[in-house]
Order: C-alpha cells, then structure tokens, then sequence
C-alpha cells in the first residue's frame, strides 16, 4: 500500500461528521489537485446515488495527477470500499492520503485482488504424503486422548471401589433412564419389524427346499447372537450417544466444564463415569428386550408364512440355539455400552467453544460408535467363533 501524502495537507473537516457522502476537489499550497472524500460512505447513505457517485469517481479516476484524500470518511463499510476499489481499477492510486483505520479495509481487498490473480497454489506432486501425515497425526491425537479417558475412568472407577459414597448415584440413574428406559419404544418397534423382515425372507427360500422347520434356527441365532447387539448398539449410539455429545459440548461451549474444574469437581467423576455405568448396565437389558421383542416378530411371521405354531417356535428354540449365545450376547451388551458412552465422551469433551465444532463433533461420534461396534462384533465373532454353536 502506498504512503500517506504529506502531512502539510491542509484537512478541515477531521473531527467534523459529515452528514451523507460528498467529494470535494481542492487545490493545496503547492499547486496539487486533491479530491477530498468525507462523510459516510455505507450502503445506506450511497444507494441513493450509488450509480452517480460510480460514475463520477471513474471520470476522476482516469485523471493520472489527481491526488486522493480519504481521511475525511468518518465511516465505510464493504460496499463504500469496494465502490472505490473498483473505481481505482483493484490498485492503490500513487497518490493516496488515508488513515490508520481505513487501511485494514483495502488492506482486505488488495489481498483479495492478488489471490484472484494468482489463482490457488499448484499441488506438489508429494502432497499426498501431507495429508496421510496429517490424518495419522490427527488419529494419533485422538487413540492418545482416548486412552487419557479411559485411564481417568479407571482411576474414578477405583475410587468408587475404596469410598462408595462418592458414587454419583443420581447422575446414573438418570441417565440409565433416559439411557435405557426411554430407549425401550424404539428399539421394540425395530427390533419387531426386523424380526418380521428377516422371518419373511427366510421363509422364502426354505419354502423351495421344505427345510420350513429350520426358520427357528435362522431366528434364534442370528437374533439373539449377532443381530439384537449390533441393532441395539447402532440405535444406542445414534439416540443417545450423540445426546451425550451434545451436551457435554453445549457445557464445554458455555464453559460449564471449566466452572466445574474450578470448583475443583471431577469432570470424569460427574460426567463421564455415570454416562459409561448407565450405558454399561443398560445395554445388555435392550439387549435382551431387544432380542425378544424381534423373536416375536419373527415367531408371528412364521405362523403366518410356513403355518409353524407358537407353541412349536418356543418348545425348539432353546434346544437349537444354546444358552452360551445369550451369555455372548449380553457381553456384547456391556462392551458395546462402555464403547458407545465413552466415544461419545470424549468427542464431547473435544467440543471447541463454536456451534461448527458441536455439529463436527456430534457427526463423528455417531459415526466413530458405529464403526467401533461393527469392528468389535467382528472381533467377537472371531473369538468364539466355536462357542455356542449347536451340535
């Protein structure tokens, strides 16, 4: 940006508020034309006149040895720079007279101008190796922050353990309500339609070869085995895991988090520990609601598509599918719980102070709880694999 003129400028309206817009050509002591610009120069006060005054700074523009003195402009906003900037041709005049305030905004514009001109930067031909860089970093960061949380959870968990009046009991339990009990609805009214789907198109196909009978067999472990846990899980994670990331990110935007720290509570204590023991306790009893809500469903579509009598379903089911798959998938239960509440705690606990970062963080834990709840049922179907199984 080009320097002030010289300060020899003789300037009477500084300090004077200039009603409107105006412009005013003067001639200094030593002979030099300067055109004075005062008053307001924002969209209010120039769209009255917006087309005059455009066209006359282009005509005073195109003289060469015409001096600019804007120091008079009590006010500007985007609209009034840009009306200047373009009547300039997006370039400073040599001789330009300005204030401290005003060169911040076509400071803006001047940068603006040369990116528009540049264009962006040309990719490197190892960019790619940045970005896996940063996103190892970033992952880095977050498996580091985790393992933090779990650590203070054990910590919290201990301290339970040794003084048991410093449990929040009452955290808890209104979170293993809103956790578990208003869950029940919705994971019932899913869990029977699931059970109907997948009883329907089971019994088409064994309908081809008579195997109606083994429609218990379907049912029974892919119920109450695999499908209840992963289907509970997944609506867990998407009601109230991401309710927990909210509100622990609407706390860290209204620094209730820090109130908290100052007043030397634990955060852990207070806000996660009863998050992951609701969760813990919960999970395993939709589990299992879950589960007989969907074997209904499956036993009425049954009834309806291959004739097989209720009475029929209950008497096979337990000596097809063994009780070890309902011990497996209680367990499933409570992994999947502890998993759940704590990635929901700790991308509410990254919450930066912003709206964007709320929504950010929200988005990710449903997503992140998802994805640990498929790897880890993956991870248990491998380990007992040969339990459970009926013979």
């Amino acid at each position: 940006m080009p320097a002030a003129a010289a300060g020899s400028l003789d300037h009477n309206n500084k300090g004077c508020r200039v009603s409107g817009a105006s412009l005013t050509l003067e001639t200094d002591a030593e002979g030099g034309r300067w055109l004075r610009l005062a008053g307001e120069w924002r969209l209010m006060v120039l769209a009255p006149r917006y087309a005059a005054l455009e066209a006359e700074l282009a005509s005073r523009a195109a003289d060469a040895g015409l001096g600019w003195d804007i120091r008079g402009i009590e006010a500007l906003d985007s609209v009034g720079a840009m009306l200047l900037w373009r009547a300039w041709g997006h370039r400073f005049p040599d001789n330009l007279a300005t204030s401290d305030e005003l060169e911040p905004v076509f400071a803006r514009l001047y940068a603006a101008s040369k990116l528009k001109e540049t264009g962006p930067e040309p990719k490197q031909p190892f960019e790619w190796i940045v970005t896996v860089g940063s996103l190892s970093l970033s992952l880095w960061r977050h498996l580091m922050d985790f393992t933090t949380l779990v650590g203070q959870l054990m910590l919290d968990l201990g301290q339970v353990l040794r003084a048991p009046r410093e449990m929040p009991w009452r955290e808890s339990s209104a979170n293993l309500y809103k956790s578990g009990v208003r869950a029940m609805p919705v994971t019932a009214l899913v869990g029977f339609l699931i059970g109907i789907v997948l009883s329907y198109l089971s019994a088409l196909q064994l309908k081809n070869f008579g195997a109606d009978i083994f429609i218990v067999n379907i049912l029974g472990m892919g119920i109450i085995r695999e499908l209840g846990p992963v289907l509970v899980a997944v609506l867990v994670a998407g009601r109230s895991g991401s309710a927990m990331t909210a509100q622990l990110g609407v706390m860290r935007v209204t620094e209730e988090i820090d109130a908290l720290a100052t007043m030397g509570v634990s955060r852990s204590l207070r806000l996660v520990f009863p998050k992951v023991a609701a969760l813990a306790l919960a999970m395993p009893l939709l589990v299992l609601w879950t589960s007989s809500i969907a074997l209904m469903g499956g036993m009425v579509s049954a009834q309806f598509q291959l004739d097989i009598s209720y009475g029929f379903f209950i008497e096979t089911l337990p000596k097809v599918v063994p009780v070890a798959n309902l011990y497996i998938a209680l367990a499933k239960g409570v992994v999947f719980g502890i998993l759940v509440a704590l990635v929901a705690c700790h991308f509410g606990l990254r919450v930066r102070p912003n709206t964007e970062s709320l929504s950010a963080n929200t988005t990710a834990s449903v997503v992140s709880s998802i994805t640990v709840v498929i790897l880890v049922d993956a991870v248990f179907a491998i380990a007992t694999r040969s339990i459970g199984m009926p013979t």
